[in-house]
């Protein structure tokens, strides 16, 4: 399984699982990121953090440290 931070711009992928606890995984839950969804890396800043992903119809913006807690299966 690969992370969601591993992926680079225009990879895809599906989140089989978001791991961690409290506020910042109930945060990415709350976004829409959750089992079955899919997602695809758009582009990263020019510094490498953030990255910013396309889940769901809209753009989203996310810390490296957040996307190595969600798990994807690559398409």
């Amino acid at each position: 399984m690969k992370t969601l931070d591993q992926l680079g711009p225009g990879e895809a992928g599906v989140v089989t699982k978001v791991q961690g606890s409290g506020a910042v995984k109930r945060r990415i839950v709350d976004m829409g990121l959750i089992a079955g969804t899919a997602v695809k890396v758009q582009k990263y800043a020019p510094l490498g953090d953030p990255m910013e992903i396309k889940v769901k119809n809209f753009n989203l913006s996310l810390r490296k440290t957040e996307a190595a807690l969600i798990e994807v299966q690559t398409t």
